[in-house]
C-alpha cells in the first residue's frame, strides 16, 4: 500500500513546484521606441525585479518610420506599447486608432499644459525645444554678434551661416519649420524664400547636420549655426574628450525661435499584456523614471515633482515662450507645408 501512496505525493509535489515554478516567470512586456530612446540599465533592472517583469525594448527607427510600422501592424501589433510619437505626428497616430485609453494615476504629478489628448490614449513622457544652435568659438573669433530673431538670420552677415533638416524627412527639421509657420502664419514661405536667398543649407537628417555641417562638433563643417535643441550644450560636456566646464555650443532662445516637442506613450490595441503595459506607463510618468531621462535623452521631465541634473542645470538653457501649434492644426496642414516648402526650397 505504500508504493501507491508514495507516487501520489510524487505527483502532488512534482505539480504544486510546476505551478510554483509558472507563478515565478516574468512575463515579458515589449516596448516599442524610436532609436533615440535611451535610458539606465539599473532604473530598468528596479521595475523588472520589482514587478517581475522582463522588459524587451524594440527599436524601430525614427518617429515617423516606428509610428509607420505600428499602424500598419495594428490587427497584431509587434508591441505592447510605444513610445515617442510627437506632437508634430499625435494625430496621425490617434486618426489610426492604435492606442487604448489609460488614465494613469500619475497624470496628478504632471503638468496640465502636456496633457494634449483628452481621451488619454497619449500620455506626455517628456518635452524638449528644437532652436538653432551656434558655435560659440565661431561668432568670437569673427566679431560677429548674435541674431536675436528669425528676421535677423536673413541678413547679409549670416549668409550661408545656418544649417536645417529637411521637414520632408527629419522630425527636427519638422519642428523647425512648424516654429517658422507659428512666428510668420502664412507668409513663413516667404520667409523661407528669403532664407534661400541667404544660402540657407538644407540636409536631411540631424546627424549630417549637426556631426558634418556643424563647425562646433566636426571641427571642420562649414555652418556655425544648426538647428538642434536647447538641450544638447549638455551633451557637448558630458562627453568631451577632455573635461570642460563650458560647452562649446549655446542655443538661440529669443521669443517664438523654437518648437516645443512633447512625446507620449500609448498602450497598443490588440495587446496581450494590457495590466503589465499599465505599470510600464505609470513608472514612465513616475519621478525615478523622469529624474533618470535627462542625462540619457536629453529631453525635460514632465513630471513636476522630478528634479534635473545639475549638469543640465548649469548647461541647458530654458526657453521662456517656445512656439507652439495646436496638433490637430498640424494634422490638417502638415503634408500641404510640407509639400509647399518644398517647391520654394527645390
Amino acid at each position: 500500500m505504500q508504493k501507491p501512496l508514495s507516487t501520489f505525493y510524487f505527483l502532488i509535489t512534482s505539480f504544486l513546484f510546476f505551478l510554483s515554478s509558472c507563478a515565478l516567470q516574468p512575463t515579458t512586456l515589449t516596448v516599442m521606441t524610436h532609436d533615440s530612446f535611451a535610458i539606465s540599465e539599473d532604473v530598468i533592472t528596479q521595475f523588472e525585479t520589482e514587478n517581475n517583469i522582463d522588459v524587451v525594448f524594440l527599436q524601430s527607427g525614427d518617429a515617423g518610420s516606428m509610428l509607420n510600422k505600428a499602424i500598419l501592424a495594428k490587427d497584431a501589433p509587434l508591441a505592447d506599447i510605444l513610445f515617442g510619437v510627437d506632437n508634430t505626428f499625435l494625430s496621425r497616430a490617434l486618426e489610426a486608432d492604435i492606442f487604448d485609453a489609460y488614465q494613469s494615476p500619475v497624470l496628478n504629478e504632471i503638468a496640465s499644459e502636456f496633457i494634449v489628448d483628452e481621451t488619454y490614449r497619449a500620455l506626455p513622457v517628456d518635452y524638449g525645444d528644437v532652436c538653432i544652435n551656434y558655435d560659440k568659438k565661431y561668432f568670437a573669433e569673427n566679431n560677429l554678434a548674435l541674431p536675436q530673431s528669425f528676421e535677423d538670420l536673413i541678413n547679409p552677415e549670416y549668409k550661408n551661416l545656418l544649417v536645417v533638416q529637411s521637414p520632408a524627412t527629419s522630425s527636427t527639421g519638422l519642428a523647425f519649420m512648424l516654429a517658422t509657420r507659428a512666428y510668420f502664419g502664412d507668409d513663413f514661405l516667404e520667409y523661407w524664400q528669403r532664407l534661400k536667398e541667404n544660402e540657407v543649407v538644407v540636409v536631411d537628417g540631424w546627424e549630417t547636420a549637426y556631426y558634418t555641417n556643424f563647425s562646433a562638433s566636426s571641427g571642420q563643417g562649414a555652418q556655425p549655426m544648426v538647428v538642434s535643441y536647447a538641450s544638447s550644450p549638455p551633451v557637448e560636456v558630458l562627453y568631451a574628450s577632455e573635461p570642460i566646464t563650458e560647452s562649446p555650443t549655446a542655443a538661440l532662445v529669443a521669443d517664438g525661435m523654437c518648437f516645443r516637442q512633447i512625446e507620449f506613450v500609448g498602450i497598443l490595441k490588440n495587446g496581450s499584456n494590457r495590466d503589465v503595459a499599465e505599470k510600464f506607463v505609470d513608472f514612465m510618468l513616475s519621478k525615478t523614471f523622469q529624474e533618470d531621462m535627462p542625462l540619457n535623452m536629453f529631453v525635460y521631465p514632465v513630471n513636476q515633482n522630478a528634479q534635473l541634473p545639475e549638469l543640465f542645470i548649469q548647461h541647458a538653457q530654458v526657453v521662456e515662450d517656445p512656439s507652439t501649434l495646436p496638433y490637430d492644426e498640424i494634422a490638417a496642414n502638415r503634408d500641404a507645408w510640407i509639400e509647399a516648402w518644398i517647391e520654394v526650397m527645390k
